[in-house]
Protein backbone atom coordinates (compact mmCIF):
# COMPACT_ATOMS: atom_id res chain seq x y z
CA UNK A 1 0.00 0.00 0.00
CA UNK A 2 0.86 3.75 -0.19
CA UNK A 3 3.76 5.00 1.71
CA UNK A 4 4.08 8.38 3.28
CA UNK A 5 5.16 10.12 6.15
CA UNK A 6 1.92 11.49 6.90
CA UNK A 7 0.55 9.91 10.09
CA UNK A 8 -2.77 8.94 8.83
CA UNK A 9 -6.43 10.75 9.33
CA UNK A 10 -9.81 9.92 9.70
CA UNK A 11 -10.82 9.63 6.24
CA UNK A 12 -14.69 9.56 4.94
CA UNK A 13 -16.37 8.39 1.58
CA UNK A 14 -19.48 9.53 1.08
CA UNK A 15 -21.25 9.04 -2.65
CA UNK A 16 -24.11 12.07 -3.26
CA UNK A 17 -24.71 11.30 -6.64
CA UNK A 18 -24.04 8.36 -9.17
CA UNK A 19 -24.74 5.64 -6.28
CA UNK A 20 -26.87 2.73 -7.94
CA UNK A 21 -27.63 5.06 -10.90
CA UNK A 22 -25.41 6.13 -14.04
CA UNK A 23 -25.40 9.84 -13.31
CA UNK A 24 -25.45 12.62 -11.00
CA UNK A 25 -21.61 12.25 -9.92
CA UNK A 26 -20.70 13.49 -6.42
CA UNK A 27 -18.52 12.01 -4.11
CA UNK A 28 -17.32 13.65 -1.25
CA UNK A 29 -13.99 13.24 0.83
CA UNK A 30 -13.56 14.48 4.26
CA UNK A 31 -10.84 14.27 6.25
CA UNK A 32 -10.20 16.85 9.93
CA UNK A 33 -13.01 18.73 9.06
CA UNK A 34 -12.42 19.59 5.40
CA UNK A 35 -13.97 18.42 2.25
CA UNK A 36 -13.19 18.13 -0.96
CA UNK A 37 -16.16 17.15 -4.06
CA UNK A 38 -14.83 14.89 -6.52
CA UNK A 39 -17.43 15.97 -9.44
CA UNK A 40 -20.24 17.72 -9.44
CA UNK A 41 -22.96 16.27 -11.72
CA UNK A 42 -26.60 16.74 -12.59
CA UNK A 43 -29.14 14.07 -12.28
CA UNK A 44 -30.52 13.29 -15.74
CA UNK A 45 -33.45 10.83 -16.95
CA UNK A 46 -36.21 9.13 -14.68
CA UNK A 47 -38.05 12.04 -13.01
CA UNK A 48 -37.44 10.73 -9.48
CA UNK A 49 -33.89 11.35 -10.15
CA UNK A 50 -34.29 14.88 -11.85
CA UNK A 51 -35.86 15.95 -8.68
CA UNK A 52 -33.18 15.07 -6.80
CA UNK A 53 -31.49 18.41 -8.21
CA UNK A 54 -33.50 19.99 -6.28
CA UNK A 55 -32.93 18.78 -2.77
CA UNK A 56 -30.60 20.58 -0.90
CA UNK A 57 -27.36 18.82 -0.35
CA UNK A 58 -26.36 16.79 2.93
CA UNK A 59 -24.17 19.48 3.64
CA UNK A 60 -23.87 23.28 2.83
CA UNK A 61 -21.80 24.12 -0.03
CA UNK A 62 -20.17 26.73 1.97
CA UNK A 63 -18.13 23.49 3.94
CA UNK A 64 -16.62 22.16 0.65
CA UNK A 65 -13.42 23.47 0.45
CA UNK A 66 -12.86 22.54 -3.39
CA UNK A 67 -14.22 20.36 -6.19
CA UNK A 68 -12.17 18.10 -8.77
CA UNK A 69 -13.80 17.78 -11.38
CA UNK A 70 -12.75 14.92 -14.32
CA UNK A 71 -14.61 15.66 -17.27
CA UNK A 72 -17.26 18.45 -18.32
CA UNK A 73 -20.61 16.14 -19.42
CA UNK A 74 -23.15 17.17 -17.26
CA UNK A 75 -23.81 14.11 -15.46
CA UNK A 76 -20.08 15.42 -13.61
CA UNK A 77 -20.10 19.00 -14.07
CA UNK A 78 -23.98 20.25 -14.29
CA UNK A 79 -24.64 20.98 -10.91
CA UNK A 80 -21.35 23.07 -10.45
CA UNK A 81 -23.47 26.37 -11.32
CA UNK A 82 -26.45 25.35 -8.52
CA UNK A 83 -23.74 24.49 -5.63
CA UNK A 84 -22.06 28.05 -6.64
CA UNK A 85 -25.38 29.84 -6.35
CA UNK A 86 -26.14 28.18 -3.11
CA UNK A 87 -22.49 29.78 -1.54
CA UNK A 88 -19.92 27.24 -2.88
CA UNK A 89 -16.47 29.83 -2.47
CA UNK A 90 -13.82 27.45 -3.09
CA UNK A 91 -11.58 26.28 -6.57
CA UNK A 92 -12.89 23.80 -8.96
CA UNK A 93 -9.57 21.90 -10.49
CA UNK A 94 -9.84 20.92 -13.52
CA UNK A 95 -7.36 20.54 -16.95
CA UNK A 96 -7.32 23.17 -19.62
CA UNK A 97 -9.69 21.67 -21.89
CA UNK A 98 -11.95 20.37 -19.70
CA UNK A 99 -12.28 24.22 -18.32
CA UNK A 100 -13.17 25.10 -21.93
CA UNK A 101 -15.68 22.24 -22.68
CA UNK A 102 -17.37 23.20 -19.16
CA UNK A 103 -17.90 27.17 -20.29
CA UNK A 104 -19.26 25.69 -23.38
CA UNK A 105 -21.90 23.38 -21.66
CA UNK A 106 -22.84 24.73 -18.56
CA UNK A 107 -23.82 28.46 -19.94
CA UNK A 108 -25.99 26.39 -22.45
CA UNK A 109 -27.89 24.37 -19.14
CA UNK A 110 -28.33 27.57 -17.47
CA UNK A 111 -30.06 28.96 -21.06
CA UNK A 112 -31.69 25.80 -21.17
CA UNK A 113 -32.76 26.04 -17.44
CA UNK A 114 -34.14 29.57 -18.02
CA UNK A 115 -35.70 29.03 -21.07
CA UNK A 116 -37.46 26.05 -19.48
CA UNK A 117 -38.45 27.97 -16.49
CA UNK A 118 -40.05 31.10 -19.02
CA UNK A 119 -41.85 28.48 -21.01
CA UNK A 120 -43.77 26.85 -17.95
CA UNK A 121 -44.75 30.72 -16.61
CA UNK A 122 -45.71 31.72 -19.98
CA UNK A 123 -48.16 28.63 -20.27
CA UNK A 124 -49.12 28.35 -16.79
CA UNK A 125 -47.36 24.59 -16.86
CA UNK A 126 -46.23 24.58 -13.52
CA UNK A 127 -47.38 23.95 -9.83
CA UNK A 128 -44.84 26.53 -8.84
CA UNK A 129 -45.36 30.46 -9.40
CA UNK A 130 -43.32 31.71 -10.74
CA UNK A 131 -41.50 28.33 -11.87
CA UNK A 132 -37.63 28.77 -11.06
CA UNK A 133 -34.73 27.90 -12.87
CA UNK A 134 -32.33 25.36 -11.24
CA UNK A 135 -29.53 27.59 -12.25
CA UNK A 136 -29.15 30.59 -14.80
CA UNK A 137 -26.08 31.73 -17.16
CA UNK A 138 -24.94 33.61 -14.86
CA UNK A 139 -24.73 31.34 -11.86
CA UNK A 140 -22.93 29.48 -14.68
CA UNK A 141 -20.52 32.03 -15.39
CA UNK A 142 -19.78 32.37 -11.67
CA UNK A 143 -18.85 29.20 -11.79
CA UNK A 144 -16.60 29.53 -14.12
CA UNK A 145 -14.94 31.67 -12.94
CA UNK A 146 -13.72 29.69 -9.72
CA UNK A 147 -12.12 26.83 -11.90
CA UNK A 148 -7.90 26.87 -11.42
CA UNK A 149 -6.80 24.83 -14.46
CA UNK A 150 -4.17 21.75 -13.86
CA UNK A 151 -1.89 20.03 -16.52
CA UNK A 152 -1.96 16.17 -17.08
CA UNK A 153 0.51 14.25 -15.12
CA UNK A 154 1.36 17.77 -12.47
CA UNK A 155 0.90 17.02 -9.22
CA UNK A 156 -0.26 19.51 -7.03
CA UNK A 157 -0.95 20.77 -3.56
CA UNK A 158 -4.66 21.93 -2.58
CA UNK A 159 -5.08 24.30 0.17
CA UNK A 160 -6.34 21.87 2.65
CA UNK A 161 -3.17 19.46 2.58
CA UNK A 162 -4.06 17.05 -0.49
CA UNK A 163 -2.49 16.84 -3.58
CA UNK A 164 -3.93 15.84 -6.84
CA UNK A 165 -2.63 14.49 -10.04
CA UNK A 166 -4.51 14.30 -13.36
CA UNK A 167 -3.80 11.70 -15.87
CA UNK A 168 -5.49 11.22 -19.39
CA UNK A 169 -8.73 9.04 -19.36
CA UNK A 170 -10.14 8.90 -23.16
CA UNK A 171 -13.55 9.60 -23.11
CA UNK A 172 -14.09 13.17 -24.21
CA UNK A 173 -11.49 16.63 -24.37
CA UNK A 174 -10.05 16.94 -21.18
CA UNK A 175 -11.18 13.76 -19.31
CA UNK A 176 -9.04 12.33 -16.61
CA UNK A 177 -8.92 10.16 -13.61
CA UNK A 178 -8.17 12.19 -10.33
CA UNK A 179 -5.64 10.12 -8.07
CA UNK A 180 -6.03 12.32 -5.08
CA UNK A 181 -3.22 11.64 -1.92
CA UNK A 182 -4.63 12.68 1.41
CA UNK A 183 -4.59 11.91 5.21
CA UNK A 184 -2.06 9.17 4.72
CA UNK A 185 -3.93 7.66 1.97
CA UNK A 186 -4.28 7.40 -2.13
CA UNK A 187 -7.93 7.37 -3.97
CA UNK A 188 -8.11 7.05 -7.29
CA UNK A 189 -11.21 8.05 -9.06
CA UNK A 190 -12.11 7.04 -12.68
CA UNK A 191 -14.39 9.69 -13.39
CA UNK A 192 -15.66 7.93 -17.18
CA UNK A 193 -12.81 5.72 -18.36
CA UNK A 194 -12.37 5.89 -22.26
CA UNK A 195 -11.68 3.49 -24.65
CA UNK A 196 -8.64 2.03 -25.93
CA UNK A 197 -7.81 1.91 -29.95
CA UNK A 198 -10.01 4.81 -29.86
CA UNK A 199 -9.72 7.01 -33.44
CA UNK A 200 -9.84 10.30 -31.36
CA UNK A 201 -8.46 10.17 -27.89
CA UNK A 202 -5.57 8.35 -26.48
CA UNK A 203 -6.07 5.26 -24.53
CA UNK A 204 -6.82 5.14 -20.88
CA UNK A 205 -4.11 5.56 -18.67
CA UNK A 206 -3.99 3.84 -14.65
CA UNK A 207 -2.74 6.27 -12.37
CA UNK A 208 0.63 7.09 -11.94
CA UNK A 209 0.10 5.66 -8.15
CA UNK A 210 0.34 2.04 -9.13
CA UNK A 211 -0.84 1.23 -4.92
CA UNK A 212 -3.43 3.19 -4.37
CA UNK A 213 -5.30 2.52 -1.04
CA UNK A 214 -8.72 2.85 -2.78
CA UNK A 215 -10.23 2.93 -5.97
CA UNK A 216 -13.33 4.41 -7.02
CA UNK A 217 -14.61 3.24 -10.52
CA UNK A 218 -17.47 3.93 -13.03
CA UNK A 219 -19.86 0.81 -14.17
CA UNK A 220 -21.28 2.45 -17.20
CA UNK A 221 -21.23 -0.89 -19.76
CA UNK A 222 -20.04 -2.80 -16.67
CA UNK A 223 -22.09 -5.84 -17.63
CA UNK A 224 -21.78 -5.60 -21.24
CA UNK A 225 -19.29 -6.20 -23.88
CA UNK A 226 -19.09 -3.25 -26.91
CA UNK A 227 -19.45 -5.33 -30.36
CA UNK A 228 -16.60 -5.87 -32.29
CA UNK A 229 -16.05 -4.42 -35.41
CA UNK A 230 -15.49 -1.32 -37.59
CA UNK A 231 -17.92 1.90 -36.68
CA UNK A 232 -17.24 3.40 -39.77
CA UNK A 233 -18.70 -0.04 -41.90
CA UNK A 234 -21.51 -0.08 -39.44
CA UNK A 235 -22.22 3.62 -39.59
CA UNK A 236 -21.94 3.04 -43.51
CA UNK A 237 -24.65 0.35 -44.13
CA UNK A 238 -27.08 2.67 -41.62
CA UNK A 239 -26.32 5.51 -44.12
CA UNK A 240 -26.58 3.82 -47.46
CA UNK A 241 -29.51 1.97 -46.73
CA UNK A 242 -31.40 4.89 -45.52
CA UNK A 243 -30.29 6.86 -48.27
CA UNK A 244 -31.34 4.02 -50.93
CA UNK A 245 -35.01 4.40 -49.91
CA UNK A 246 -34.63 8.23 -50.09
CA UNK A 247 -34.47 9.01 -46.04
CA UNK A 248 -32.90 11.33 -44.27
CA UNK A 249 -30.64 9.96 -41.00
CA UNK A 250 -31.17 11.76 -37.82
CA UNK A 251 -28.36 11.33 -35.33
CA UNK A 252 -29.04 11.96 -31.47
CA UNK A 253 -25.51 12.99 -30.54
CA UNK A 254 -23.66 14.12 -27.57
CA UNK A 255 -22.43 17.42 -28.30
CA UNK A 256 -18.83 17.04 -27.12
CA UNK A 257 -17.00 14.01 -28.03
CA UNK A 258 -19.55 11.64 -29.97
CA UNK A 259 -20.56 14.37 -32.37
CA UNK A 260 -17.01 14.96 -33.69
CA UNK A 261 -16.47 11.11 -33.70
CA UNK A 262 -19.35 11.11 -35.96
CA UNK A 263 -18.19 13.37 -38.22
CA UNK A 264 -14.86 11.70 -38.36
CA UNK A 265 -16.01 8.52 -39.39
CA UNK A 266 -17.91 9.94 -41.80
CA UNK A 267 -15.26 11.79 -43.26
CA UNK A 268 -13.07 8.67 -43.49
CA UNK A 269 -16.24 6.95 -45.40
CA UNK A 270 -16.19 10.27 -47.95
CA UNK A 271 -12.35 9.99 -48.58
CA UNK A 272 -13.13 6.45 -49.76
CA UNK A 273 -15.83 7.02 -52.01
CA UNK A 274 -18.64 5.58 -49.92
CA UNK A 275 -21.07 8.60 -49.19
CA UNK A 276 -21.41 10.52 -52.58
CA UNK A 277 -22.77 13.75 -51.97
CA UNK A 278 -25.25 12.88 -49.55
CA UNK A 279 -25.41 16.69 -47.09
CA UNK A 280 -24.34 16.34 -43.86
CA UNK A 281 -25.66 18.99 -41.53
CA UNK A 282 -24.00 19.42 -38.14
CA UNK A 283 -27.32 20.98 -36.08
CA UNK A 284 -25.79 22.03 -32.73
CA UNK A 285 -24.37 25.27 -31.54
CA UNK A 286 -22.86 23.18 -28.69
CA UNK A 287 -21.29 20.59 -30.93
CA UNK A 288 -19.98 23.20 -33.65
CA UNK A 289 -18.22 25.30 -30.72
CA UNK A 290 -16.99 21.67 -29.02
CA UNK A 291 -15.92 20.66 -32.74
CA UNK A 292 -13.41 23.89 -32.76
CA UNK A 293 -11.95 23.41 -29.20
CA UNK A 294 -10.66 19.93 -30.62
CA UNK A 295 -8.63 22.05 -32.85
CA UNK A 296 -7.15 24.46 -30.19
CA UNK A 297 -6.54 21.42 -27.67
CA UNK A 298 -4.80 19.54 -30.38
CA UNK A 299 -2.00 18.21 -28.21
CA UNK A 300 -4.90 16.46 -25.88
CA UNK A 301 -6.27 13.73 -28.51
CA UNK A 302 -4.70 11.90 -31.60
CA UNK A 303 -5.99 14.27 -34.83
CA UNK A 304 -3.20 16.89 -35.99
CA UNK A 305 -4.47 20.18 -37.07
CA UNK A 306 -4.57 19.28 -40.87
CA UNK A 307 -6.82 16.20 -39.94
CA UNK A 308 -9.40 18.21 -37.84
CA UNK A 309 -9.43 20.37 -40.81
CA UNK A 310 -10.72 18.05 -43.17
CA UNK A 311 -12.37 15.77 -40.95
CA UNK A 312 -14.70 18.61 -39.13
CA UNK A 313 -14.91 20.89 -42.62
CA UNK A 314 -17.91 18.03 -44.55
CA UNK A 315 -20.69 18.90 -42.34
CA UNK A 316 -22.24 22.30 -43.35
CA UNK A 317 -22.74 24.01 -39.88
CA UNK A 318 -26.05 25.68 -38.61
CA UNK A 319 -25.71 27.91 -36.03
CA UNK A 320 -29.02 30.04 -36.45
CA UNK A 321 -32.42 28.81 -35.60
CA UNK A 322 -33.62 29.83 -39.15
CA UNK A 323 -30.86 27.21 -40.78
CA UNK A 324 -32.36 24.49 -38.56
CA UNK A 325 -35.51 24.61 -39.19
CA UNK A 326 -34.76 24.71 -43.19
CA UNK A 327 -32.95 21.28 -42.44
CA UNK A 328 -36.53 19.79 -40.72
CA UNK A 329 -38.43 21.41 -43.41
CA UNK A 330 -36.21 19.96 -46.41
CA UNK A 331 -37.21 16.28 -47.23
CA UNK A 332 -34.24 15.64 -49.64
CA UNK A 333 -31.78 12.96 -48.29
CA UNK A 334 -29.07 14.14 -46.02
CA UNK A 335 -27.87 13.11 -42.46
CA UNK A 336 -28.58 15.33 -39.46
CA UNK A 337 -26.30 14.89 -36.49
CA UNK A 338 -27.76 16.97 -33.80
CA UNK A 339 -27.80 17.47 -29.89
CA UNK A 340 -29.03 15.95 -26.84
CA UNK A 341 -27.53 12.79 -27.23
CA UNK A 342 -30.24 11.33 -25.44
CA UNK A 343 -33.07 13.62 -27.10
CA UNK A 344 -33.56 14.71 -23.91
CA UNK A 345 -34.10 18.36 -25.30
CA UNK A 346 -32.50 20.36 -27.99
CA UNK A 347 -32.86 20.79 -32.10
CA UNK A 348 -32.74 17.00 -32.51
CA UNK A 349 -36.68 17.21 -30.59
CA UNK A 350 -37.61 19.27 -34.06
CA UNK A 351 -36.07 16.74 -36.39
CA UNK A 352 -37.54 13.82 -34.26
CA UNK A 353 -40.57 15.29 -34.73
CA UNK A 354 -40.43 16.07 -38.91
CA UNK A 355 -38.68 12.42 -39.39
CA UNK A 356 -39.74 10.40 -37.04
CA UNK A 357 -43.12 9.47 -38.47
CA UNK A 358 -41.97 8.50 -41.87
CA UNK A 359 -40.53 4.88 -42.84
CA UNK A 360 -38.14 6.24 -44.89
CA UNK A 361 -36.37 7.73 -42.66
CA UNK A 362 -33.85 6.40 -39.70
CA UNK A 363 -32.81 7.41 -36.36
CA UNK A 364 -29.62 6.09 -35.26
CA UNK A 365 -28.24 6.10 -31.42
CA UNK A 366 -24.92 5.80 -31.26
CA UNK A 367 -24.35 6.12 -27.22
CA UNK A 368 -25.39 4.99 -23.68
CA UNK A 369 -29.41 6.02 -23.22
CA UNK A 370 -30.30 6.47 -19.63
CA UNK A 371 -33.23 5.20 -18.46
CA UNK A 372 -36.35 7.56 -18.17
CA UNK A 373 -35.07 9.71 -21.38
CA UNK A 374 -36.69 9.58 -25.28
CA UNK A 375 -33.37 7.17 -26.23
CA UNK A 376 -34.13 4.85 -23.75
CA UNK A 377 -37.52 4.45 -25.20
CA UNK A 378 -36.31 4.74 -28.74
CA UNK A 379 -33.88 1.56 -27.69
CA UNK A 380 -36.85 -0.18 -26.40
CA UNK A 381 -38.73 -0.05 -29.10
CA UNK A 382 -41.40 3.12 -28.42
CA UNK A 383 -43.70 4.12 -31.13
CA UNK A 384 -44.62 7.18 -30.57
CA UNK A 385 -42.98 9.81 -28.03
CA UNK A 386 -43.70 12.54 -26.38
CA UNK A 387 -42.02 16.08 -27.49
CA UNK A 388 -43.39 19.85 -26.74
CA UNK A 389 -46.22 18.16 -25.27
CA UNK A 390 -47.57 16.05 -28.19
CA UNK A 391 -47.46 12.29 -28.90
CA UNK A 392 -45.39 11.71 -32.07
CA UNK A 393 -45.62 8.25 -33.89
CA UNK A 394 -42.20 6.98 -34.51
CA UNK A 395 -42.39 4.87 -37.79
CA UNK A 396 -38.85 5.68 -38.92
CA UNK A 397 -36.52 2.77 -38.71
CA UNK A 398 -34.29 2.95 -35.15
CA UNK A 399 -30.95 1.83 -35.60
CA UNK A 400 -28.05 1.10 -32.91
CA UNK A 401 -24.49 1.08 -32.96
CA UNK A 402 -22.78 0.36 -29.60
CA UNK A 403 -19.98 0.36 -30.54
CA UNK A 404 -19.52 3.99 -31.46
CA UNK A 405 -19.65 4.45 -27.18
CA UNK A 406 -17.09 6.57 -25.55
CA UNK A 407 -17.29 4.47 -22.47
CA UNK A 408 -15.44 1.75 -21.89
CA UNK A 409 -16.81 -1.56 -21.61
CA UNK A 410 -16.54 -4.20 -18.85
CA UNK A 411 -13.60 -6.25 -20.70
CA UNK A 412 -11.91 -2.28 -20.86
CA UNK A 413 -13.19 -1.58 -17.50
CA UNK A 414 -10.94 -4.69 -16.25
CA UNK A 415 -8.06 -3.75 -18.20
CA UNK A 416 -7.78 -0.08 -16.74
CA UNK A 417 -8.04 -1.90 -13.31
CA UNK A 418 -5.76 -4.52 -13.93
CA UNK A 419 -2.96 -1.24 -14.41
CA UNK A 420 -3.13 -1.29 -10.16
CA UNK A 421 -1.70 -3.18 -7.75
CA UNK A 422 -4.14 -4.96 -5.33
CA UNK A 423 -6.20 -1.97 -3.23
CA UNK A 424 -8.21 -2.26 0.01
CA UNK A 425 -11.04 -1.98 -1.78
CA UNK A 426 -12.76 -0.70 -4.98
CA UNK A 427 -16.38 1.40 -5.03
CA UNK A 428 -18.56 0.82 -7.89
CA UNK A 429 -20.15 3.76 -9.21
CA UNK A 430 -21.94 5.56 -12.09
CA UNK A 431 -24.06 2.82 -13.27
CA UNK A 432 -27.66 0.92 -13.23
CA UNK A 433 -27.37 -1.46 -10.42
CA UNK A 434 -27.20 -4.59 -12.76
CA UNK A 435 -24.39 -3.40 -14.32
CA UNK A 436 -22.46 -2.53 -10.95
CA UNK A 437 -23.45 -5.32 -9.55
CA UNK A 438 -21.85 -7.78 -12.66
CA UNK A 439 -19.02 -5.65 -12.25
CA UNK A 440 -18.21 -6.40 -8.55
CA UNK A 441 -18.58 -9.69 -9.06
CA UNK A 442 -16.04 -9.83 -12.10
CA UNK A 443 -13.64 -8.31 -9.91
CA UNK A 444 -14.13 -10.48 -7.14
CA UNK A 445 -13.88 -13.32 -9.30
CA UNK A 446 -11.22 -12.47 -11.53
CA UNK A 447 -8.85 -10.05 -9.87
CA UNK A 448 -9.45 -11.46 -6.28
CA UNK A 449 -10.08 -7.51 -5.19
CA UNK A 450 -13.00 -6.65 -2.45
CA UNK A 451 -15.65 -4.54 -4.34
CA UNK A 452 -18.54 -2.74 -3.28
CA UNK A 453 -21.75 -0.95 -4.33
CA UNK A 454 -21.90 1.96 -2.25
CA UNK A 455 -25.77 2.96 -1.85
CA UNK A 456 -26.77 6.56 -2.45
CA UNK A 457 -25.26 8.89 0.85
CA UNK A 458 -23.72 5.78 2.32
CA UNK A 459 -20.69 6.83 4.75
CA UNK A 460 -17.29 4.66 4.58
CA UNK A 461 -14.50 5.10 6.41
CA UNK A 462 -11.05 4.76 4.77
Amino acid sequence: MTQSAERPKLLKLKSLGAAGTVTGSKHLLECDGSRLLIDCGLFQGLKNLRELNWEPLPISPRDIDAVILTHAHLDHSGYLPRLVRDGFRGKIYATEATKDVADLILKDSGHLQEKDADFLNRHHLSKHSPALPLYGVRDAQRAIEQFSTVEFDKTIQLPNGASLRFRHAGHILGAAHAEVHWGGRCIVFSGDVGRYGDPLFADPVSASEKNPDYIMVESTYGNRVHPEGDPAEALAAVVERTIKRGGTLVIPAFAVGRAQELLYYLWTLKEAGRLDSVPIFLDSPMAIDATDLMSRHAGDHRLDRETCRKAFGIARYTGDVEASKAITASRFPKIVISASGMATGGRVLHHLKAFGPDPKNTVLLAGFQAIGTRGHSLQQGAKELKIHGMWVPINAEVAQIDMLSAHADSNELMRWLSGFNKPKRVFIVHGEPDASEALRVRINRELGWSAVVPRHEQEYVL
